[in-house]
């Protein structure tokens, strides 16, 4: 629920109708169930007949001017990859949800994971960079998915908001934030020409970026001057027009990352409390409160122990390299063989080591009291 109302507030706060296109999935189902039940706030939800037709609906809406959103589980986001692709490529705003569960294939639909964070970063063919976030309880799901909009439609870019069985079917109290405490995210589309051609005449160039973020501009079908060349072959700098020139290729790919990697992220926040801990224990998503109250747990026991936890895992915080180097151990509990723990090895040259169960069963926080607790004195598991 905090996630569908999260989407709905964060359109609210651009200005912009919510548009979700979905196929139902456990245990992504109810997100379309909520926000379908929200018609009275101008929210449309489609129904579609698989998850292709799910993902190429919400990348419709966004192309008229909505925001686009998808929500999937598991597979479904394996089938949803090659739209998100065309999207990376059209450049425009659109969210995508993932629920994971257990896997592969059919896996565990109502049972809990957190392996596809490789996935998220990295599946789709070409290089096709996508900002990603984890939400980390129930309720940061609200706060997740706002943030998830805003980087949507201030970059003009898909994003994937990650979540799991155990946020989707977990609770906590909660307050519905008041909407005018979010932060305001207006929306400018193209009005008209934005260029001016070779004989002086006024034309829009789709691919003239915004020099600080370098978002493209946003232009509604049937506004006049307007027209201009969109889909998934590579894109002629600037014009759009199709181009197999090697070099705008090259420039193109740049300028997508480039985008993905200037998008502002918070720092990393550290947990440290004596300031003296030579091991951190680090994690992502649901594993948040297991983790936060081990290492409590381990503090008591007489272990010095730090805590960090990621939401952005694309672009990384800009100080996630000196919090790692900082610490002698770097532990890394994760539902999954150890995603990110070869993301921050390969990324910082650091030493991680993982903490890994893939049971369907979120950690508890006794199992990761006691993981710390053998690390932090022994340096192995």
């Amino acid at each position: 629920m905090a996630t569908a109302y999260g989407l709905l507030a964060g359109a609210h706060r651009t200005g912009l109708p919510l548009v979700l296109g979905s196929y139902p999935i456990t245990p992504a189902s109810d997100i379309l169930h909520h926000l379908s039940e929200l018609k009275r706030f101008g929210v449309k939800t489609l129904q579609v007949e698989d998850e292709i037709a799910g993902i190429t609906t919400a990348i419709g809406a966004s192309y008229g001017g909505a925001m686009g959103v998808t929500t999937t589980s598991g597979p479904g986001l394996a089938l949803k990859t090659e739209a998100m692709g065309l999207a990376v490529m059209l450049e425009l705003p659109l969210v995508i949800v993932n629920v994971q569960r257990g896997g592969p294939s059919t896996g565990l639909p109502t049972k809990t994971e957190q392996a596809d964070l490789l996935q998220a970063l990295y599946g789709r063919n070409g290089e096709a960079p996508i900002p990603v976030l984890a939400a980390r309880s129930p309720n940061d799901c609200f706060d997740a998915a706002v943030e998830a909009i805003r980087i949507a439609t201030t970059y003009r870019t898909p994003v994937l908001l990650l979540t799991d069985g155990y946020l989707a079917n977990g609770s906590e109290p909660w307050r519905i934030p008041d909407l005018d405490s979010l932060p305001d995210m207006p929306v400018e589309f193209a009005s008209g020409p934005n260029a001016v051609d070779a004989d002086g005449k006024p034309v829009f160039r789709p691919y003239l970026r915004d020099p600080e973020t370098l978002a493209r501009p946003w232009a509604i079908p049937g506004v006049p001057g307007l027209a201009h060349r969109i889909g998934g072959l590579e894109k002629a700098d600037v014009t759009g027009m199709v181009s197999y020139d090697p070099d705008n290729h090259d420039r193109m790919i740049r300028l997508r990352q480039a985008k993905v990697e200037r998008i502002p992220v918070p720092d990393l926040e550290v947990d440290d409390p004596t300031g003296t801990a030579e091991t951190l224990v680090i994690g992502w998503g649901s594993t948040y409160g297991p983790i936060s109250t081990g290492a409590q747990e381990a503090r008591r026991d007489g272990v010095e122990v730090a805590h960090a936890h990621l939401r952005h895992l694309n672009p990384l915080p800009a100080n996630a390299g000196d919090v790692l180097r900082r610490y002698r151990r770097v532990l890394v509990p994760e539902m999954n063989l150890g995603q990110l723990t070869v993301l921050l090895r390969s990324r910082y040259l650091v030493d991680a080591v993982g903490f890994n169960r893939v049971r369907g069963l979120p950690f508890t926080s006794t199992e990761i009291a006691e993981a710390i607790t053998k690390f932090a004195q022994e340096g192995t598991l």
